[in-house]
């Protein structure tokens, strides 16, 4: 079966574009096409990674927020919401990455957040943040979701999925890499469609080297 997926080039410029505060103030900073990318210093505490969305009224749609994870000991999996894979490790007091819950309206206050522990940063090798159209017509556009990640004390960084693809129903979303005691951040926006709903075709491009078969919440 021929894999099918649109990837976005990927552009040289390497820096973030700030943008204006939120309302209470904070500082963002934007990672586009034309600057897709940033460092994370090392910091202790919690990074959270945010996905909001709005369901349409006439189209519902139910977005989840998930990631491929590989730790540095070649460990490595997926963190989301169909069979109830919200942590890592899946048992154990401290995880390294947790998923705080599965909101299936849109309409939750707060949308759905990967909470990722930079204390332990030193086992994460990579994690790739995506968001997976779950149930409803792929319509990205009018979802109007949008990525933040973000700490305490430090500029919140956001990645907006403004790009269309009308068959895709996974879209990767940015990919976060180990640099030393750093993460270093990506915007990746590319959508992936086919074979079980487009997670192989976009393991494949990753090379992850997972595989996936259909399943349910």
């Amino acid at each position: 079966m021929p894999v099918y997926y649109f990837k976005a080039p990927r552009p040289d410029s390497s820096a973030a574009t700030p943008t204006a505060g939120t309302e209470t103030g904070a500082p963002r900073v934007a990672l586009t096409p034309e600057s897709p990318s940033v460092i994370l210093p090392e910091r202790k505490g919690l990074l959270r990674v945010n996905l909001d969305w709005e369901s349409p009224a006439n189209s519902p749609i139910d977005l989840d927020l998930c990631c491929l994870w590989e730790l540095s000991d070649g460990s490595k999996g997926c963190v989301q919401a169909p069979g109830r894979r919200f942590r890592v490790p899946r048992h154990g007091p401290a995880p390294v990455i947790l998923l705080d819950r599965d909101d299936r309206t849109g309409r939750a206050d707060g949308g759905e957040t990967l909470h990722i522990d930079l204390a332990q940063v030193d086992r994460i090798r990579r994690i790739l943040v995506f968001a997976h159209l779950y149930s409803g017509a792929p319509n990205w556009a009018a979802a109007r979701a949008v990525v933040t990640l973000m700490r305490d004390d430090a500029p919140t960084v956001e990645i907006k999925l403004d790009e269309t693809a009308s068959r895709a129903s996974v879209c990767a979303i940015a990919l976060l890499e180990n640099a030393g005691d750093d993460l270093a951040v990506h915007r990746e926006i590319n959508y992936f469609w086919g074979r079980h709903g487009g997670h192989q075709a976009m393991d494949a491009a990753y090379s992850w080297g997972l595989s996936f078969a259909p399943g349910g919440k």
